[in-house]
């Protein structure tokens, strides 16, 4: 099966923001994030959008695997986007990108502190990203990887969502084309502004405000939306807690069973 990319329409829709920005698209790689970190340590350090249409060794959060390919259940787009960036805080960076993610696709996407896109109660899309040093700057990778069509969901810690239970006609070059060009404003937005101004915006997309959460350290709480900086506000019996570790997991507390 051959995939009908739309790279040179995004190519042409990207690059006034980003002059030097190139789209690839490989047939089967490890991991779009490890290629683009590799290429960021060689020197390659131009702002590129990578697509794969297999990958092999997907990454998430925590170090968890990503599984994706395209041609073998037709169900996941997995793609990268590289650029140098230097904002005056790095804080709230994968909030502002999660934000664009959900808003390009639809109204009914929440967003899972920090980086996972939900449709209920179940995992829709995650976003992982990783920085290499370059000079003064930073080169950012940004990966994101999104459930197409409904997947399997043998060995996965939550049940999988997909974004044909929304828009049945997605599919995963016309999902990357309605993406790329809002993902790429919204990290040239963050750079100048950072996350405050979107706080508000991440409210109302927000999956934990108001739950009960649970913390991988233990805490328990209620969720609380975001700061200014993007950490996540948890109330607590101890008062108001902010949680803005990245080796912190924070879940919604499971539906209380009836005897």
């Amino acid at each position: 099966m051959t995939i009908q990319w739309q790279a040179e329409a995004i190519w042409e829709a990207v690059s006034p923001q980003w002059p030097s920005f190139s789209v690839e698209i490989l047939p089967e790689i490890d991991s779009t994030n490890s290629e683009l970190m590799r290429r960021a340590r060689a020197g390659q350090h131009d702002p590129v959008l990578l697509v794969a249409e297999r990958q092999t060794a997907g990454r998430g959060r925590l170090g968890r695997d990503w599984k994706s390919d395209l041609q073998g259940d037709g169900g996941t787009l997995t793609f990268s986007l590289g650029v140098p960036l230097v904002p005056a805080d790095w804080s709230g960076l994968s909030l502002a990108v999660g934000l664009a993610v959900v808003e390009s696709l639809h109204p009914d996407l929440r967003l899972k502190w920090p980086n996972d896109v939900w449709l209920g109660q179940r995992k829709l899309a995650g976003i992982l990203i990783e920085t290499a040093s370059v000079g003064d700057t930073r080169y950012a990778v940004i990966g994101i990887g999104i459930n197409i069509a409904p997947r399997d969901a043998t060995d996965l810690r939550t049940p999988p969502a997909a974004l044909q239970e929304l828009w049945p006609e997605a599919t995963a070059p016309a999902v990357l084309a309605r993406v790329a060009l809002p993902l790429a404003q919204a990290v040239q937005q963050f750079v100048v502004q950072g996350f405050a101004p979107l706080r508000q915006a991440f409210h109302a997309r927000d999956l934990l405000y108001g739950q009960t959460v649970v913390c991988s350290d233990g805490v328990t709480g209620t969720g609380r939306g975001v700061d200014a900086s993007g950490a996540l506000l948890v109330h607590t019996d101890q008062g108001l807690l902010k949680i803005n570790s990245a080796e912190v997991s924070v879940r919604p507390a499971p539906p209380a069973t009836v005897p």
